[in-house]
Parts: C-alpha cells; structure tokens; sequence
C-alpha cells in the first residue's frame, strides 16, 4: 500500500447524514465566532461538555473543557454527567464517547466529515472477509487486537473472536494478554504500532505484514506461519516521519531530545529518544527543565499546543516545514463548533452520533478486556 495524500471522498465515511454548514455560518471572523460560542456556552451551562483532543487546532481547544487523547476523554466525558458531548476530534472517538456514557448523553462530532483514513483502511466487513481467508488456513487460534482508532464495529467483531482493544500506551499488554488466550495475533490497522510493539516484547522475528487485497504480497497461508500478522494500515501524519528528520534535527539543536508516537515507522522510533502517546509527549515536555529542547515526532497542533503551554521548554516540531496536520481532525472547523451550539441552545441536536446497541455492547466488551489488563 502505498503512502498517498488523503483526500475528501465520500465513499469513505462510514456515517451517510453529512450536513453541509449553513451558509450564514461560512464566513464569520474569529472574534465573532468566539463570542458566539462563549454566549451559546453560558446558555447551554453543565448541560454540555466540550471534548478538544490534542491534535485539534487553538480554536477549538480553546474551548474545550478537557483537552488529551480519544479515549482519555471519552472517561471525561462519561464522568461529566452532561446531557450533550461535543467531540472535538474525529468520527471512532465518538463513537467510543458514545459507547462509555449513559444512554441518556447525546454524542455530537461537529462535522461529519471529520473521519479517520487509518480507521476506514480496516473496516469490520473487510476485517470479516480476510479473517476468513487466515482462519481457514490454521488450527490455531487467532486473536485479534484493534487499536483504539477503529470503528466501534471492528471492536464489537474483536470481542466475538476472542480479543480486545488496546491504545498505544498497553499494546504490549493487549499482545500479552492475546497469546496467553491464543497462538497468533492479527493486529489492526496501524502496522508500525503493531511492529513497535512486537520489538518491544522481543518478537520482531514473528512477526509479518498483510495485505489481503495484494495479489503479489504475503498469503493467507504464509501469513499463518507467523506469531503476529500485521494489518496493512497506518496513520498519514506518522507515516510521514523519516530519520532524516532526526538527523536533521539534531544538527540543528544538539542538545535535542526527540520523542515521537510510536504509530510512527519502525526505523524512527529506533532513531528518538524516547516513543510514546501523546499523553506521554504532553507528560515529557511538562516535566522538562527550562530551556530545554523537545523536539515532537507527532501531529503538528500538539507541537503547537505545548510550544504555548510551556514556553520556557523550546518545543520543536520534528519534521519542520515537512510537517502536517491530521486532514480529518481539520474537518472540525470552529464555524462547526459554533452552528451546533446554537442549534443546542435551540433545542436541535445534529451531527448525533449512535452506535447500534448490539454493536455497542460487544464494542463495550473489547473495552473492558483492555480495561482488565
């Protein structure tokens, strides 16, 4: 699969209510906005809570009531006790927001549009046919692991199979968990997450890729051969990120300390100093002594975020003017933000989104063997 620029095409969100932004709300200047919200805010009160994950732009975060990673404020948010949720982020955060709080919380993504490429490259229907063609060629057992940037579906389907979600911060522990239940695991979407994680439990030489659509790639039945099959998936911002960036880095600033997410490639997580979630990155500069150097290996709004949240740190991006924003988090523009306030305050919910129950409620269960470990 090769590394393309993501570009808007309905085909691949996986909800079908898109509503365009109305018209009047296209073109309004940020002081506006920014009162509007703040007056549509003070209206709404407690009955709303703003969730702003770590790669969205100031204007929205600037917002939020919790800021971090997907699955940290889904916790927020479910803690929250709010009548409506409005996700800053990206279509599987709501809906993992969805799945973790109370039935009576409406979830809303501010724009529909807002969809994860890495999460449509394993779907649960294509999940369901290739797992089909590597099952039939063993008889052993497969567990699968799905990351938490994944559709609730692919979830629910890893609960029927036996296995569980993780996030970059327990993925060892997931693998763990998978071969105690298990003999082999199939890990999606994200391949270098995945690969990152197999070097760090010393299985780098069990491990390989699979693409089931490539015909002149790994078979089902070479891939079987295997401890831990990885999907061919991956994030667009990560994938980005190359040593040259490192080396360039370091000529630069010697005294640097890189950190980057370990959805990057195998080759950069080798060459930093140190890998990690974004609640690490947020964690290591926070703790940094003044004038330190940070250079950041991750989306470049975070970079952005801790360069204003802790000025005596010099926070870097890694990459430089090579760097860019996650194109599906971009789709949450605060114009959005600011039309589904008011129409709260007008008594209309849009941009809801629901997991089916059943879908739900085996979502609910690869959550909790994640939460067990």
């Amino acid at each position: 699969m090769e590394t393309a620029e993501f570009e808007t095409d309905l085909s691949l969100f996986k909800y079908d209510n898109l509503e365009q932004l109305p018209p009047a709300y296209r073109e309004l200047e940020e002081d506006e906005r920014t009162e509007r919200i703040e007056r549509a805010l003070e209206t709404l009160g407690d009955d709303v809570v703003i969730l702003g994950h770590n790669y969205q732009r100031r204007e929205i975060v600037e917002h939020a009531d919790f800021i971090g990673d997907s699955y940290q404020l889904s916790k927020e948010a479910a803690a929250a006790d709010a009548d409506y949720v409005v996700f800053g982020g990206v279509t599987f955060m709501a809906e993992s927001a969805d799945i973790i709080t109370d039935d009576s919380q409406s979830v809303i993504l501010p724009s529909m549009e807002a969809s994860c490429p890495m999460a449509g490259m394993a779907e649960a229907l294509q999940v369901d046919a290739a797992w089909a063609e590597l099952t039939a060629e063993t008889d052993e057992n497969i567990i699968p692991i799905t990351y938490m940037n994944s559709y609730a579906d692919l979830k629910a389907f890893c609960a029927q199979q036996g296995g569980l979600v993780c996030t970059s911060s327990n993925a060892h522990k997931a693998f763990e968990y998978a071969f105690e239940q298990g003999d082999k695991v199939l890990f999606l979407p994200d391949k270098h997450l995945g690969e990152n994680t197999a070097y760090r439990l010393g299985m780098e030489d069990e491990l390989v890729d699979w693409d089931p659509w490539d015909p002149e790639g790994t078979t089902a039945e070479d891939a079987v051969e295997n401890d831990i099959i990885l999907w061919e998936g991956y994030c667009q911002v990560h994938e980005r990120f190359r040593e040259h960036h490192i080396d360039q880095i370091r000529d630069e600033h010697p005294d640097a300390n890189v950190i980057v997410h370990p959805e990057c490639r195998r080759e950069v997580v080798e060459a930093a100093d140190v890998s990690g979630s974004t609640a690490t990155i947020c964690e290591m500069v926070a703790e940094a002594d003044p004038g330190d150097t940070w250079a950041i290996g991750t989306e470049i709004h975070l970079t952005y975020h801790l360069q204003r949240w802790h000025p005596e740190v010099n926070v870097v991006p890694l990459c430089g003017d090579a760097c860019m924003d996650c194109n599906a988090m971009r789709q949450i523009d605060p114009n959005y933000l600011t039309w589904v306030l008011e129409e709260l305050v007008a008594g209309r919910e849009r941009n809801v989104i629901e997991v089916a129950p059943e879908e739900k409620e085996l979502a609910q269960v690869a959550l909790d063997r994640m939460l067990e470990i």
